[in-house]
């Protein structure tokens, strides 16, 4: 079991809570875990907590605590659906970045990065803009293919279900098109097929990409990922 701490954004110096689960027994490295747009809910930190019991030092923030502090909503509160998608749209990358920032920089490398849905978008582009990760892997990101021409400045993996209504297949085909060498892997599965309170769940599809995220760490362990240009 983790817990909640503060930590102050790189950006601007907002303060923004994470949940810190400590790496059990050896530690790998540290990792981000980026919320959906639901919060860090329970969902999140069961995840931070599965990672951390891999051996990796975790930290999950909240990523909407400038708009709602320690917002969390479950699936199938239909009101906090709202909010949550409400704070996505208005999301501030740059900000959101800086408090990422703070995360990578709180941590001892190798530092690697994970994000799911909303997460998986700010893990792409934390991949692209932030300094020192070593390896990051997205997760069904909505908006990735938005913002397909940039460039990851560390080793990147996405994971994207075949029947996504909300991801289409020629949104993920420029990603593809965009990065012929980064490994964009389809499954046969929905939106949020990685999370098990969603009607989308697919234990098969999400223990393989789970496990290509922890084989990209390790292999990726040496060192941490170095300023791109």
């Amino acid at each position: 079991m983790g817990e909640f701490r503060t930590l102050a954004s790189a950006a601007d110096g907002f303060e923004f809570t994470a949940y810190h689960a400590p790496a059990v027994e050896a530690r790998r490295g540290g990792l981000l875990v980026l919320q959906e747009i639901f919060g860090v809910n329970s969902n999140i930190r069961r995840i931070a907590d599965s990672f951390a019991a891999e051996g990796y030092e975790v930290l999950a923030p909240s990523l909407f605590d400038r708009r709602a502090p320690g917002f969390q909503a479950g699936y199938d509160d239909i009101r906090g659906i709202a909010k949550g998608r409400g704070y996505a749209d208005k999301t501030d990358w740059a900000l959101t970045l800086g408090d990422l920032q703070a995360c990578i920089d709180a941590l001892t490398g190798p530092v690697f990065a994970v994000g799911y849905c909303f997460g998986g978008t700010a893990a792409w582009l934390a991949a692209c803009r932030a300094t020192g990760l070593a390896a990051a892997s997205g997760f069904y990101g909505r908006l990735i293919p938005q913002f397909a021409g940039e460039t990851p400045r560390c080793p990147t993996i996405l994971h994207f279900g075949k029947t996504d209504a909300s991801i289409p297949l020629d949104g993920v085909e420029r990603v593809r098109a965009a990065h012929p060498d980064l490994p964009v892997w389809l499954y046969d599965a929905g939106h949020g097929f990685c999370c098990d309170e969603r009607p989308d769940f697919q234990p098969d599809a999400c223990s393989l990409a789970r496990l290509r995220t922890l084989q990209l760490f390790h292999r990726n362990s040496g060192s941490r990922g170095e300023r791109g240009g």
